[in-house]
């Protein structure tokens, strides 16, 4: 069946760059790699061979293109003559055992932040985090929590203007940038004084946000996180499902704008500034005004279970904050949702 906006058109593929349409899914809806989903990951330049490669790599792209998960000797990866060609195969080679080891794609990304030692890349992250919240977003009409979605998976960049708070993809802004300088979102200018031009960088607005779905795969719209707005309500229900693919859990998110909380018990920050920014305002220390006025959004979060938390602070809400950095960047850590959490201790 094919999918359908609100408005009654064929929707466009959610994101066919995620590798989602080459996963198969267990009984729990996770996802399982596949021959074909490895060998994407081999196509990459990274790992395809180039004029310079020895006949040692040639030969073992040429065997692992035909059985991906096929053991790979110490010998063999030492025969390659490139040492950068070594690593990356030591790499993902190293992916692909996790995956197998761990059984689904998210039983590898849960397990590397429970356990502490990420050694993956942060690409293999993004990417990991890109193909599950594909998964959790499958048949998902609403172009806003698929917007919404991104700052899971690709970095940001804030723009607060008037009191609304826009976030334009870094990658896509830094490209138009680069092509004739930038001034507001949607708009460049060259360095030579010609007229400005308008490009394709369009904010997602109630009654025109369905132009998403032919433009989702382009990162090229822009999603505004001001208060009381469907892109900041879109985010807390992504957070939410997030949540409960991973830990099974239903939580209830609501953004606020302040904590006034005398029992304030628990607290997460969603990018690296937001989490020094709660821990120095709840130890009662004094903040800066220009730190803070680079928070963004404040979040509430209850546990529809209470008996799931910590019993010294069962009931009590939690409370999240995302930010930016002093350069405008916002980088959403999705881990932090799962590994953060006040969660009742297994027995």
């Amino acid at each position: 069946m094919t999918d359908m906006t609100e408005d009654g058109q064929e929707k466009s593929e959610l994101w066919p760059s995620s590798g989602f349409r080459l996963l198969d899914r267990d009984d729990a809806g996770r996802l399982v790699a596949t021959d074909d989903f490895l060998r994407a990951y081999l196509a990459r330049p990274e790992l395809a061979p180039v004029e310079e490669s020895c006949d040692a790599e040639r030969t073992l792209y040429a065997s692992l293109m035909e059985a991906p998960a096929r053991t790979v000797t110490d010998a063999e990866l030492a025969a390659l003559a490139d040492p950068d060609a070594r690593e990356n195969y030591q790499v993902l080679l190293g992916f692909r055992d996790r995956l197998a080891e761990t059984g689904s794609i998210e039983a590898c990304y849960l397990g590397l932040f429970q356990s502490g030692g990420v050694t993956l890349p942060a690409l293999f992250l993004d990417q990991m985090a890109h193909v599950i919240v594909r998964n959790i977003l499958d048949g998902v009409s609403d172009p806003f929590r698929a917007r919404a979605a991104e700052l899971l998976f690709r970095e940001q960049t804030a723009t607060v203007e008037d009191g609304a708070i826009l976030m334009g993809d870094t990658e896509v802004i830094e490209m138009l940038a680069a092509s004739g300088g930038m001034g507001n979102l949607g708009r460049l200018v060259s360095e030579s004084g010609v007229k400005p031009k308008q490009v394709e960088l369009d904010v997602l607005l109630p009654d025109t946000a369905d132009m998403y779905w032919a433009r989702n795969e382009r990162f090229d719209t822009v999603l505004d996180l001001t208060f009381a707005r469907p892109g900041l309500d879109a985010l807390c229900r992504v957070m939410e499902a997030w949540i409960a693919h991973f830990l099974e859990l239903g939580v209830s998110i609501q953004p606020v704008q302040q904590i006034a909380d005398e029992r304030w018990v628990w607290h997460v920050g969603l990018d690296r500034d937001s989490s020094a920014l709660l821990n120095e305002l709840y130890e009662g220390a004094e903040v800066a005004p220009e730190r803070m006025d680079r928070l963004l959004s404040l979040f509430r979060l209850e546990f529809d279970d209470p008996s799931l938390m910590r019993a010294e602070i069962s009931g009590r809400p939690v409370y999240m904050a995302l930010s930016m950095s002093e350069d405008k960047k916002v980088r959403l850590k999705p881990q932090n949702l799962l590994v953060n959490l006040p969660l009742a201790r297994e027995a």
